[in-house]
């Protein structure tokens, strides 16, 4: 059996971080699983990441085109097959990114989002969301360096959104609350304010479960 998984968040919360450390648990597991990230996977996603990691002005409507024009092919070039054959998929962020982002974030409305969403992923949606939530002016710190970490890029294609002002962070992260606060059965909030290996910990004890109730083993 297949499962579908997304790890969500603001930036500096870690996201691309505890990814490819599930994703390391996973093949020391034994369990065939694909790590993805967004916008990414494809080569049109790759040319949208540098679009909008750039300077180019863009509207919020055109920029959440972009961000599912990019989740379009990569549902459909890379997502579906792989979960047609009974993998387990991983994706560094998705669709709910745009809700806390496009939506609360920058205004647009929230029903717009949704209808983008599900016309550019055919309805699908993750079996579970991992949300990695710290407060917006702590993972900011850790984005400059000013928490003393020596700045980091957690989150590859998102800069430009570490360069808006702190409400609009605080907005996001208030989007991602309401977003898992609608959907109790799907999310699992994670405190990320903790040191990566300890975040880990409480990643892999939600993500064996999941693999248990949708009887996926490994080697082991």
């Amino acid at each position: 059996m297949s499962l579908f998984l997304s790890i969500e968040g603001g930036d500096g919360a870690g996201k691309s971080t505890q990814a490819e450390l599930l994703m390391t648990r996973l093949k020391a597991a034994g369990v065939d699983a694909l790590l993805v990230h967004e916008p990414g996977g494809t080569d049109l996603g790759e040319q949208v990441r540098r679009l909008v990691k750039g300077d180019v002005a863009r509207s919020p409507m055109s920029e959440l085109f972009l961000f599912e024009a990019a989740r379009a092919q990569l549902v459909r070039d890379v997502i579906r097959p792989a979960l047609d054959a009974g993998r387990v998929v991983i994706t560094d962020r998705y669709a709910d990114s745009s809700l806390a982002y496009q939506g609360y974030g920058r205004g647009l409305n929230l029903a717009d989002v949704r209808a983008l969403n599900h016309a550019a992923t055919g309805g699908l949606m993750p079996d579970a969301t991992v949300l990695l939530d710290i407060p917006p002016d702590v993972a900011l710190a850790r984005v400059d360096g000013s928490d003393g970490s020596g700045g980091r890029s957690d989150d590859p294609g998102q800069e430009r959104f570490e360069q808006e002002p702190l409400e609009f962070h605080r907005r996001v992260a208030e989007g991602f609350q309401a977003l898992a606060s609608e959907e109790p059965g799907r999310w699992f909030v994670v405190d990320a304010s903790a040191g990566p290996e300890g975040v880990a910990g409480k990643v892999w004890s939600i993500v064996s479960n999941l693999l248990t109730l949708h009887g996926i083993s490994g080697n082991d």
